[in-house]
């Protein structure tokens, strides 16, 4: 597979019916980290700051995720089990069918940012 250089470039070789989730990840992770920098990271799209990643996203073949800290997870797992979403220690995978609320994507930001200033 070739690499991937940039997140329009990830988005764009994901199937299709994610690229639209993909877009408000990149738009919301954005608006909830206005200074951190997006990269490429082990294949996958994210943001860093201070050289530390804050949060990812990826797309597989049904399914998207999003990747945050433990302590992110941990502090919201209410919030997702209310949204009937799936986690495992450090990210959230669900279908086109089933988002991740704009809301919690903000907030596991937020909350992935403050752990890695600790």
């Amino acid at each position: 597979m070739t690499e991937l250089l940039d997140h329009a470039a990830y988005r764009a070789a994901a199937p299709e019916a994610l690229r639209p989730q993909l877009a408000v990840f990149r738009d919301r992770l954005k608006q909830a980290l206005p200074d951190a920098e997006e990269v490429m990271q082990y294949g996958m799209p994210g943001f860093t700051s201070g050289g530390v990643m804050i949060a990812g996203y990826g797309a597989f073949s049904k399914q998207c995720g999003l990747y945050v800290s433990k302590g992110a997870i941990n502090a919201h797992a209410d919030d997702i089990a209310a949204a009937k979403l799936k986690a495992s220690k450090t990210g959230v995978t669900f279908s086109p069918t089933k988002p991740i609320p704009h809301e919690l994507i903000t907030a596991l930001a937020v909350a992935s940012r403050k752990d890695a200033a600790v």
